[in-house]
């Protein structure tokens, strides 16, 4: 596991972004945090760093936002609604996480085993005025995400505290 501290939002963009940059090929990767822990943050910064120009909104009541970056599927996916998992795969979840994908997904333990495993797991709690981001790789493509992730911090501008 890799800690960060994020003391403001741009610094959760900023930890989007250099994720955005180390995930080269399809990706499940799970946002866990309370309401306003900064999820959305996090993805919008992610889908920036990609290429995405437009407003990044959390896919509260559509489910799932799909985005298409230089011919890369991205799908962001915000569960918070959901009332039954089965309701995932009735839209057949797993299909949106093939062919080189990236799937982030808000609230992944609401979705059960409808949801795919997760490559990095992310937990992002409160912290006095900032944040505290938990990175874990769950995958070995999401181990080596990770590694890279926590190496080069020079560009990352809050303190990387904790490994």
């Amino acid at each position: 596991m890799t800690t960060f501290v994020a003391n403001e939002v741009q610094d959760t963009e900023q930890l989007g972004a250099r994720l955005a940059a180390r995930v080269k090929d399809g990706a499940v990767i799970h946002l866990r945090g309370e309401l306003g822990a900064g999820k959305t943050t996090l993805a919008r910064g992610f889908l920036r760093a990609l290429g995405h120009e437009g407003r990044v909104k959390s896919p509260t009541f559509t489910l799932v936002e799909p985005y298409v970056i230089d011919d890369l599927n991205i799908y962001h996916f915000d569960l918070y609604r959901i009332n039954d998992p089965e309701e995932l795969e009735a839209i057949g979840i797993r299909d949106y996480c093939e062919n080189r994908a990236i799937c982030l997904f808000e609230w992944p333990e609401l979705g059960g085993d409808s949801v795919p495993a997760a490559d990095i797991d992310l937990r992002i709690d409160h912290q006095d005025r900032g944040r505290i981001i938990h990175v874990n790789g769950r995958s070995p493509s999401g181990l080596n995400i990770v590694s890279r992730l926590s190496s080069g911090r020079h560009g990352f501008e809050p303190a990387c505290l904790r490994q």
